[in-house]
């Protein structure tokens, strides 16, 4: 691969100026201190990836009651901000740019990790247990926002928003995706609201935009990002309309002027691909569904795919996540790291986070092997 092909050609989103069409997708690593701080561990990890050219950093929580699982980092704390503006620091100075995922939780939450019951759009518990410090745990009945409670929650948004920009973050995502409180008001399995936030689609997109909104007015809405991920069933969600629901959310928001759509899970040949693009005026990420084992290439193929049928850049994980230098094996055409052991993704520690060589720390390693005689 040469630099001149389009997934490595510069490109800018807005006034960013980025390197290569390439972002690394946020990954949760649970390697956060136990109160939400950001640990000394995710300054190394995120900084080995700088290169990147724009990290869409971890799900991040707004406030306590949206925390998810332990280790968790959140973004409403001084400590957290302050934890977050050293990574922002170090990411900057090595040439990166970072934006940071809002994500509330939902249901997908338990006491035991948050110390508070979780809330939702229904009292609908999630259908599987959920990881704690202390083990796998029933999932709790989430108790019902009420509307002063959705009021609070937009206001803990734009906070948050605020918060990242002190943190020195270029711009947020606000994740409407994956089974969290967002995509639990769009699917109609978890939202049995009979209010101006329920049933038809046209209302069940209303919180998503609302919280969108409120985002965008705190910080600009050229530092704001959407993450959405139709169709998912992650999390015990079903959606009925999804042909429907998506459609009406994004012509809701298309005149907002935001900084990009992030449209998860989804290849360049799914049917609602090209709808979804032709409403969509601005910038779209891609983010292909590469399948449980990540194909030797690292997605690269499937990331041409997407560009070439209007995407505008591309989102990867794994591929990150395994190799450091991802982009510069890219242009190499160097083969890449295999994603180790799964578990090790969320274990804590260095082992499985900091570990992945470089294409130099390889090479070094080989030669020491070899002048040692081993």
């Amino acid at each position: 691969m040469t630099p001149t092909t389009p997934l490595l050609a510069p490109t800018h989103l807005g006034q960013l100026p980025l390197p290569h069409r390439l972002v690394m997708a946020p990954l949760t690593r649970n390697r956060a201190q136990p109160d939400g701080v950001p640990s000394k561990l995710m300054e190394t990890y995120y900084t080995q990836r700088a290169s990147a050219g724009l990290i869409i950093a971890e799900a991040t929580t707004p406030n306590t009651v949206g925390q998810t699982y332990p280790n968790i980092p959140g973004i409403h704390t001084r400590p957290q901000i302050e934890g977050w503006r050293r990574i922002t620091d170090a990411v900057h100075a090595a040439g990166g740019h970072m934006f940071l995922q809002l994500q509330h939780g939902g249901r997908v939450g338990h006491p035991a990790n948050s110390g508070h019951v979780p809330v939702a759009p229904s009292p609908v518990p999630l259908p599987e247990s959920i990881h704690t410090s202390t083990g796998r745990q029933p999932s709790v009945t989430p108790r019902e926002l009420t509307k002063a409670g959705i009021r609070a929650t937009v206001a803990d948004f734009a906070q948050a928003a605020r918060n990242a920009r002190q943190a020195g973050f270029d711009g947020v995502e606000v994740h409407s995706a994956n089974g969290h409180l967002l995509h639990q008001f769009l699917a109609a399995n978890t939202n049995h609201r009979t209010d101006e936030y329920g049933g038809p689609a046209e209302r069940r997109v209303r919180f998503t935009v609302e919280v969108t909104r409120a985002v965008a007015e705190a910080i600009g809405p050229e530092r704001v990002g959407l993450r959405v991920s139709p169709g998912n069933t992650v999390n015990g969600i079903e959606e009925t309309d999804t042909d429907t629901l998506y459609p009406a959310l994004l012509a809701t928001l298309a005149g907002d002027g935001l900084a990009y759509l992030h449209l998860v899970t989804m290849n360049h040949d799914h049917p609602l691909f090209p709808r979804l693009r032709a409403l969509w005026p601005g910038t779209l990420v891609g983010n292909p569904a590469l399948g449980p084992a990540l194909p030797a290439d690292g997605g690269r193929a499937a990331a041409e795919q997407l560009l070439a049928h209007g995407a505008d850049l591309v989102a990867l994980g794994r591929a990150f996540l395994a190799n450091p230098d991802l982009v510069a094996r890219l242009r190499t055409g160097a083969p890449l790291n295999e994603v180790q052991g799964a578990l090790m993704m969320y274990t804590g520690g260095e082992r499985g986070y900091l570990d992945y060589p470089t294409l130099a720390q390889a090479s070094d390693a080989r030669y020491a092997a070899v002048s040692s005689g081993s």
